[in-house]
């Protein structure tokens, strides 16, 4: 799978059994919280990490943190010294200098050519525009959660989007927000679908979150509704497929050339965002 390259293959583990006996069900809870709050201690160094990136080399701190909590998802020819360095650099450039933040428009290039390659359906060929509605929805939501303390995770982190100095989302992105876009490409791909739904209807999910904040009462309880439902993800038959017929050495190398257009070594010629 595509996500075999990507920083945010993120495995919480087999799921536990249930127990009859409540001691039994008291250690499963004591040990799943501890898990969780050492996962939320790590995303929070990751955050502070994020937010303090003034050289190189707190770009590479950034990026190693980030690699080592997901270090045990990670083939290690996709955790090598030198693809850390490239993403960190990347990363650096774009914190320093919004100029070469990854562009929208690339990262749906980089993404459009994965999907062709694998003869996934054009349901998903991706545009920048919904790129953007992607990103605006995820940094919003995160931004909320993470503030409010209900699930400071990986997942949710603020720091790690590129935004402007009115605080607003910016057109580019940083490294690592990057990947995780494609993370969210392959992995929800409902998420892309609600992108072209809101775009259909003229909403930015950002303002309509903030409208709904500035409506709702702070001690009012937000509650949220869990539905299940049939994995329809087009990338999953056509990702099989192709590892069947070419194997796994021509996908490791399809996926190379894909990150090397994602982080051009050449970033002078190539990273200025449209």
């Amino acid at each position: 799978m595509f996500l075999y390259w990507l920083v945010f293959a993120l495995v919480f583990g087999n799921p536990r059994q249930k127990s009859s006996k409540p001691e039994e069900q008291a250690v499963a809870q004591q040990q799943a919280s501890a898990l969780y709050e050492r996962h939320r201690q790590a995303a929070i160094r990751m955050n502070e990490l994020a937010a303090r990136i003034n050289s190189a080399a707190d770009a590479r701190a950034f990026v190693d943190a980030v690699a080592d909590m997901f270090a045990d998802s990670l083939p290690p020819a996709w955790a090598t010294r030198g693809i850390r360095e490239r993403i960190a650099r990347a990363e650096y450039e774009a914190v320093s200098d919004p100029l070469r933040q990854v562009p929208e428009q690339r990262i749906a290039d980089v993404w459009n050519k994965y999907v062709r390659e694998i003869g996934a359906s054009e349901e998903a060929i991706v545009t920048a525009a919904e790129i953007h509605s992607m990103r605006d929805a995820t940094f919003a939501v995160g931004q909320v959660m993470w503030s409010r303390g209900k699930s400071q995770t990986a997942w949710t982190m603020p720091n790690i989007f590129a935004v402007g100095v009115d605080g607003k989302l910016a057109e580019g992105c940083r490294a690592v927000e990057a990947i995780r876009i494609i993370h969210d490409l392959d992995g929800l791909f409902d998420n892309l679908r609600s992108a072209r739904e809101r775009l259909r209807k003229g909403i930015v999910a950002s303002e309509t979150i903030k409208k709904s904040l500035e409506n709702t009462n702070a001690n009012q309880k937000i509650t949220a509704r869990l539905e299940g439902h049939v994995d329809t993800n087009p990338l999953r038959p056509a990702e099989h497929r192709y590892v069947r017929e070419h194997g796994a050495d021509h996908f490791n190398q399809l996926l190379e050339m894909l990150f090397e257009e994602l982080f051009p070594a050449d970033q002078q010629a190539s990273s200025k965002a449209p």
